[in-house]
């Protein structure tokens, strides 16, 4: 089966560095960096180490830059970018990357080396590894190794340990190496000096003839205190003379040995202190003696105090000096000896003399003066001193606390070696140094010996150090682990001393990279002994060193770092690849149950996951043993019975595994690597073997044959999924589930932590398990037993095990058969087992499989999946594509459906689906609640967080598992869409393949269903954004994401139709459908919600100023351009008043108090024109009006037709005479909280400036229309924001109309050049031209508020609040209100730009910036403003006129869709400036790529996947908002079609005075 190309995403954060972080990747896979939103927009440079090109060697500091690429058409958009590492090596790799050159973030990638067995070169993933330890001094000499190693490949491992094999030292301890560039000589045979060929040539015949690879330890930190090349480059280990620091910690541990010779002496007997210790008190003496009388005569305190007089003398004499003296401290201290010598520290004189050579008032002469601060200093002196003492007492207490502690564990504690007599050889504690034996004597001999030559050769032991931070060395000076006595010292090996680099200690590091290259040139991979206390550098130079000898070198470690964070640390620097663990740490079943479940494997039925997917975090991979060598027997930790069922769990897990020689042959005590010196035994295939031999009968070697095997079928196979379940306290499930084929093996075993009280105890009492499949074989059975004709004795010469206990095992049994269950077959192809004879020690293990209904479900399911495009596999591991294009294949479906049809199956909200009328609503989950859209995206939605956790626990994964609700919902709101043929198709397409999913077992429906699901959206997706237009199209993801709210707000709701369009339209045709009950076609053109969920259907759906507020970026700029059609017109259609309704209400129950609707709608004609090809026409379509007069009865569609040109020029010609009217039906049946006075409406023109005016203190006719509501807190009746006179975003958008229309008028695409004005009583033509050059010589006379005082043009000075902006508006009521800081003015500026100093725009627009811009939205009041609240809560009932009932909607509160105007705006005036400010404007870009990267993550990771309509204050939710808005997503595309204009216009910028504005107008 060839292997599908993985992709792994890995996304990079600003100042980001993960390398505590594990990542995982194969040989064969991609590695592909993107951007995170902080990164979006920064000038980035990627680096990596990994080589380009095999034939390229590694070096772990050459980095390669790698290239960004961007899949979209996009230029300025960065979202999309990315970079790859296609990975061909094996190893740990650094990535790094910088932001505008400076290095920001980093981290590592593992890459698992490629394992292979014999001749083929059978390639084996890590879990397929199957090791066993062998302590190799065990061996014997090499030409037995053969038949001894041959038990660990005829009990089923692949890979053998080996203990190190050099000459080893004094102690004989395995990993006390004397000489690591000799074998050990054990190993040599009679008469012939074997070398490291003899074991390559044996390791290479494993590998060849026996399948099984071979591993041996690297020991970095220690060599034998006895190695001879330490002797001629004693510089290699820590001594006295490179390391001084440890002279104190040496006389310590001088002084320890004298007193451990003294009690063996009986020196202290008549003092308590005996040669035998058994009794805690007698070390209690101990610790009195140690404390009051022994340490202290040997004042160890003066090795870092200073003397007195030496100091006073040398205080004295610089005195006389008479120099001035300054210093940098601030006060005196102790300055430490850098050679520790006694009292050898001193002070820093100069300040000394700063601070304590000082006047002395009242003193009779010089020498008085000197005497007097002499004895003051003297005073500090010896307080200094004591702090001191003090300090090395409590260092001398706590290491006779540690001494003592070692004590009592080697004499007195029950786990311990209980030593009785002290002796010499036998002494209480163990040393931390060695000497050369000519250094030996009183403890002031060998101080003596500190001095001279002979301080090289007395060197500090190795050990360990409980709890300390593993990336410091111990040894080095700061650290008082020597002193303190908190080493468990290793006194058969002294501690290497590499420093920091080769140069630093060159014969170590040349001798040690020799040592290594040997290693692997032998053997397939290395465990790096005490790993945790290596020095960090060194162990990565030495395993570099290894890999260009060994590319695929398979790394193993043991880590007890205390901290998963420094664990992943260590892997990631040194490329260690699984981590040793041990079933022996776990104190009862269910925490080993723990350990199979956490140690590898994905629970059953997870989530299909695609071939491109995010790198997640993993654990580290984990070589899982029973037994390490390190430990006891757990037949003394446990009992005997516990071997098998412990074994065979380790087998289940889905890593690799291992074990200790000896384990298997029921060895009942520790094989200890120091003192065992028996042979192991070697294999025979005779029944009755002998002593030396042992066969497959002993203990359970056996079983373990038969575990091996199937742990390597789990690993080769694919069997990747694991669940884990704790029958009883003792007695654990474990289930292997192959994805690909759909077999489980099903494991239980019953434990045995201590010896059983009943050892026959049948578990009749234990749960039985319900497996949904068929039981195919038992693949075997096990049983612990005991007899009672045999007894344990330690054979002399070979390690053997216990002779009484036997497992009996049956394999590959009928289920029948089974002497250890009972299987109970349910009608539904379900099994039941319960239990028979599962005694203490047990195992049995099944083999199951689909029951055929259910096989054939899943395959017609994978069938379903090929459609989507996947490349799913049927069981044999073929792919299944399925590219037919028949009229049932799902992409022909939906290859017919249109835009509207899509937004039916994709989205709808609860009262969109309600409003259809098939009594259908938003799915709901018990603990979780209704999904967000009725349509697939609501689910997705759900689906998109829990997939890539896996998060099977989910409410949604248990719905789906406990029935076939959700299915059958999908399909059945579809089905019902018969007035939609092709969604009512789609629906029995997915009825089909639902029907094969519930044949499917529970728990694999999840899984299923997303995939399911999941290709369904992604294919209509992708059909949507095919529909649109090349913006769309070529756009980023971003683009793409927004651009779905085309599809997710436009849509067709029955009690929100757009007013009928005229009969006589010209083609294209409008939209229609079918009535489901009268079969009657009827007018169904596309409305665009303002909001979800609350503005979604009836009434509420439909606001011309949301409509034309969102329409360009929504509908126009996504090219669906016959929609925008059809809202323009249908809303011209309800023009009365000269006014269109705010409050649509299908035209008939329209609200004409709105005064902006109209220029927005007005605006939307302008961009409707530029953007579609011969847009023009629409000035020529008839419009059919409903209201021909202001006081006319609703007309029938084509009862009066217009030319929409007329309709323009009508309402522009209402405004230029003015017009008052009080609203029809005024009062509380059309505004509860409106008083009567708000009903009447007035706009008009003021014709001394062309400012367009209008509206009263009553009533609120811009998009800031909170009215008050409350009673309670006097604000009911009351415009929070009423803004009349004239507003400035409705001058940018008047300015922007009659200049257009100007400019079609002189075109003859328009055919009015003015307008009829009413001025002091006269009608007077005014043409658009005329009209805007009075709004733009006025503007900035009457909006600006200079950036500093101008008494000139300020008549009202006091009302200034901040200056550098554009007043909000002209001569409203509330006459404050004209200087309140707003999000305003941006939107002039957009628009109409010409009217807008480019400089002051900018002071203004920087302004903005500063005080109201806010993580998504714009503030919309200036906090400094007295009205300031930024937080909305509509259910405000407080009796707080400011906020009670929401009041403060507009007074504060951060609303998304100015965001969009200030950016563009920013985004203008920059390419405006950027000739006389060089920069500027790509300084403007960066910023505003980096306020959409916050857009960006919440559009994402919304479950509505859209932008709310405000948040609180500083970006925070808030509860009221609509969670997705029109508006909000359609400002924000014009951003980014703005921005990659921009991109296309630079030559223009840098060539020409020209500069096209934000709609394509020369300025």
């Amino acid at each position: 089966m060839s292997k599908i190309n993985q992709v792994r995403v890995l996304t990079l954060n600003a100042d980001e560095n993960t390398e505590s972080t594990l990542y995982r990747l194969e040989k064969g896979w991609t590695l592909r960096f993107v951007l995170g939103a902080s990164l979006h927009a920064k000038t980035v440079r990627l680096f990596c180490n990994h080589t380009h090109d095999k034939s390229v060697v590694y070096e772990r500091l050459e980095f390669y830059e790698l290239a960004w690429r961007n899949p979209s058409g996009m230029k300025n958009d960065k979202i999309d970018v990315f970079a790859e590492v296609h990975i061909i090596s094996a190893g740990s790799f650094n990535y790094f990357f910088t932001i505008d050159g400076s290095a920001n973030g980093q981290g590592y990638f593992l890459v698992d080396p490629t394992l292979s067995f014999g001749d083929d070169k059978e390639d084996i993933t890590l879990d397929c590894i199957q090791s066993q330890t062998v302590i190799t001094k065990l061996l014997g000499p090499i030409n037995e190794w053969k038949d001894r190693l041959l038990v660990a490949k005829e009990s089923g491992y692949n890979l053998i340990h080996f203990t190190p094999i050099q000459e080893l030292g004094i102690s004989n301890s395995a990993y006390s190496i004397r000489n690591q560039l000799r074998l050990n000589p054990l190993y040599y045979e009679k008469n012939k000096e074997n070398t490291f060929q003899d074991v390559e040539d044996i390791v290479k015949m494993m590998k060849k003839d026996w399948q099984v690879l071979s591993l041996t330890d690297l020991v970095y930190n220690h060599t034998a205190k006895d190695s001879a090349w330490i002797q001629k480059h004693p510089d290699s280990v820590y001594n006295l003379d490179n390391s001084p620091h440890l002279i104190p910690a040496y006389l310590v541990d001088r002084i320890f040995h004298h007193f451990s010779l003294q009690v063996a002496e009986g020196k202290w007997k008549d003092q308590g202190i005996p040669s035998v210790v058994d009794s805690e008190g007698q070390l209690q003496i101990m610790k009195e003696v140690l404390l009051s009388e022994v340490f202290p005569h040997f004042k160890l305190h003066e090795f870092y105090t200073v003397s007195e007089e030496n100091i006073l003398k040398s205080f004295r004499s610089k005195i006389e000096e008479n120099v001035n003296v300054t210093t940098n401290d601030t006060e005196v201290n102790i300055k430490q000896d850098k050679l520790y010598r006694r009292l050898g520290s001193t002070v820093d004189m100069n300040t000394v003399l700063y601070f304590y050579n000082t006047d002395r008032p009242g003193v009779a002469n010089g020498t008085d003066r000197i005497n007097q601060c002499c004895i003051t200093l003297r005073e500090k002196i010896q307080q200094l001193n004591q702090n001191k003492i003090n300090e090395v007492n409590e260092h001398i207490r706590v290491a006779v606390d540690n001494f003592l502690a070692n004590v009592r564990w080697r004499f007195l504690a029950g786990d311990g070696p209980k030593v009785g007599q002290v002796t010499e050889e036998e002494p209480l504690m163990w040393g931390y140094f060695v000497i050369p034996e000519s250094h030996e004597g009183s403890v002031t001999k060998e101080e003596s010996m500190i001095e001279g030559e002979g301080k090289k050769y007395i060197f500090a032991v190795n050990g360990w150090v409980m709890n300390d931070n593993p990336l410091r060395n111990f040894a080095e000076e700061g650290s008082l682990i020597y002193l303190r006595r908190e080493l468990v010292a290793w006194g058969d090996s002294v501690k290497l001393r590499y420093g920091q680099c080769p140069e630093d200690s060159p014969y170590l590091w040349k001798h040690m990279r020799r040592y290594t290259e040997e290693t692997v040139q032998i053997f397939h991979g290395v465990r790096l002994d005490n790993c945790h206390s290596t020095p960090i550098h060194v162990a990565e130079y030495m395993l570099d060193a290894a890999r260009k000898i060994r590319p695929d070198l398979y790394v193993i470690a043991e880590l007890f770092t205390g901290s998963e964070a420094l664990d992943n640390l260590f892997m990631n620097r040194l490329g260690i690849n699984s981590l040793i663990r041990e079933a022996l740490s776990a104190w009862n079943a269910h925490e080993e149950g723990r350990l199979v479940h956490r140690y590898g494997g994905v629970p059953i039925g997870s989530f299909v996951q695609p071939r491109v997917k995010p790198l997640t975090p993993t654990v580290a991979h984990a070589l899982f043993y029973d037994q390490t060598h390190d430990n006891p027997s757990p037949v003394e930790k446990r009992s005997a019975y516990d071997l098998w069922p412990t074994t065979a769990l380790v087998a289940m897990a889905c890593c690799a595994t291992g074990s200790n020689r000896g384990y298997d042959q029921l060895v009942p005590h520790h094989v200890h690597v120091v003192t065992e010196e028996r042979h192991y035994m070697s294999w025979s295939d005779s029944e009755k073997p002998s002593n030396a031999y042992i066969n497959k009968t002993c203990g359970i070697t056996e079983g373990k044959r038969v575990l091996n095997k199937l742990h390597f079928e789990m690993g080769l196979s694919g069997f990747s999924q694991v669940y884990v379940d704790q029958l009883t306290d003792d007695t654990v499930s474990v289930t292997r589930h192959n994805p690909q084929t759909h077999e489980s093996i099903i494991l239980v075993c019953r434990t045995s932590f201590s010896h059983p009280s009943n050892p026959n105890c049948a578990g009749q009492h234990i749960k039985s398990i319900h497996i949904q499949g068929v039981i195919k074989e038992i693949i075997l059975e096990g049983s612990m037993g005991v007899s009672h004709h045999y007894e344990y004795k330690q054979d002399k010469d070979y390690v053997n095990g216990l002779p009484d206990y036997f497992l009996t095992l049956r394999q590959n049994i009928k289920t029948e058969e089974s002497q250890i269950c009972n299987v109970h077959k349910n009608p539904d192809g379900t099994v039941n087992i319960s239990w028979k004879n599962l005694t203490p020690g047990s195992v049995i293990a099944f083999r199951s499989c689909l029951p055929p209904k259910a096989k054939e479900a899943i395959l017609q399911i994978r069938r379903g999946l090929g459609q989507f495009g996947y490349l799913m596999r049927s069981y044999s591991g073929s792919t299944m594509f399925d590219d037919t294009w028949d009229k049932s294949n799902f992409r022909v479906i939906v290859s017919n459906l249109d835009l509207a049809s899509l937004n039916r199956v994709l989205y709808r909200v609860e009262a969109e689906e309600r409003d259809d009328g098939y009594g259908i609503g938003a799915y709901s989950l018990a603990g979780y609640g209704s999904m967000v859209y009725c349509g697939l995206r609501g689910i997705i939605s759900v689906l998109a967080d829990i997939r890539p956790n896996n998060d099977l626990g989910h409410s949604l994964c248990d719905n789906l598992r406990q029935g076939n609700w959700l299915p059958d919902y999908v399909a059945n709101r579809l089905k019902l869409n018969t007035h939609t043929h092709d969604v009512s198709t789609l629906g029995m397409w997915f009825e089909g393949i639902f029907s094969y999913l519930k044949e499917a077992p529970r728990y694999l429906i999840p899984c299923y269903f997303d995939a399911l699901v999941t290709g369904a959206y992604v294919v209509m997706r992708e059909m949507i954004i095919q529909q649109m237009s090349d913006f769309v199209r070529d756009g980023s993801t971003f683009v793409q994401a927004l651009s779905m709210g085309s599809v997710q707000f436009c849509g067709f709701v029955k009690s929100s139709k757009l007013p009928t369009l005229s009969p006589n339209l010209a083609p294209p045709k409008v939209r229609t459908e079918i009535d489901i009950t009268s079969k009657d076609e009827f007018e169904a053109s596309l409305s665009l919600a303002a909001g979800f969920p609350h503005f979604a259907s009836g009434y509420m759906r439909n606001w011309g100023r949301d409509t034309f507020i969102a329409i360009r970026g929504l509908i126009l700029l996504t090219g669906r351009h016959e929609e925008a059609r059809s809202l323009i017109l249908a809303y011209a259609g309800t023009l009365r008043h000269g006014l269109i309704p705010n409050l649509l209400n299908e035209g008939t129950g329209a609200r004409y108090n709105c005064r902006d609707a109209v220029w927005w709608w007005l605006q939307s004609i302008q961009d409707y024109c530029k953007h579609v090809s011969n847009g023009v026409n629409i000035l020529k379509d008839n419009v059919s009006r409903m209201y021909p007069t202001d006081d006319s009865e609703p007309l029938k569609p084509g009862e009066v037709d217009q030319k929409l040109s007329d309709v323009i020029q009508e309402s522009l010609e209402k405004h230029a005479g003015g017009n008052k009217y009080r609203e029809r039906n005024a009062g509380s049946q059309i505004d509860c909280q409106m008083t009567d006075k708000g009903f009447d409406v007035e706009y008009g023109v003021d014709w001394n400036t062309g400012f367009v005016y209008g509206g009263n203190e009553y009533n609120c006719g811009t998009w800031m229309d909170k009215m008050g509501s409350s009673s309670k807190a006097g604000n009911k009746g009351k415009p929070a924001t009423p803004r009349d006179g004239s507003a400035v975003e409705i001058i940018g958008l008047s300015m922007s109309t009659v200049r257009w229309l100007e400019s079609y008028n002189c075109k003859n695409l328009y055919p009015h050049d003015g307008v009829t004005a009413v001025i002091k009583g006269k009608e007077v033509k005014i043409t658009y031209h005329e009209w805007a050059e009075k709004i733009k010589s006025n503007f900035e006379k009457y909006f600006w508020v200079n950036d500093t005082p101008d008494p000139d043009n300020e008549p009202k000075p006091e009302l200034i609040n901040r200056r550098g902006i554009y007043k909000d508006s002209y001569l409203a009521t509330q006459f404050w209100a004209d200087y309140q800081l707003r999000p305003n003015f941006p939107v002039a500026m957009v628009v109409a730009p010409e009217l807008f100093t480019p400089s002051r725009a900018w002071i203004a627009l920087n302004t903005v910036q500063e005080v109201l811009l806010g993580p998504l939205g714009m503030k919309t009041l200036d906090p400094s403003d007295w009205a300031y609240k930024g937080d909305y809560d509509n259910a405000n009932d407080s009796d707080c006129g400011r906020v009670a009932g929401g009041f403060n909607y507009h007074q504060g509160p951060e609303w998304l869709w100015p965001t969009g105007y200030f950016l563009r705006a920013k985004l203008y005036f920059a390419a405006k400036l950027n000739k006389e400010q060089d920069g500027i404007l790509k300084e403007t870009i960066g910023f505003i790529e980096s306020r959409l990267a916050n857009h960006y993550l919440e559009l994402m990771r919304s479950p509505w996947q859209s932008l709310p309509e405000l948040t609180n204050s500083n970006g925070s939710y808030c509860r009221d908002s609509c969670r997705g808005q029109a508006w909000s997503i359609g400002c924000l595309l014009e951003v980014l079609y703005d921005l990659e204009k921009i991109e296309n216009h630079q030559h223009l910028l840098s060539t020409s005075n020209s500069i096209p504005d934000i709609n394509g107008n020369p300025s």
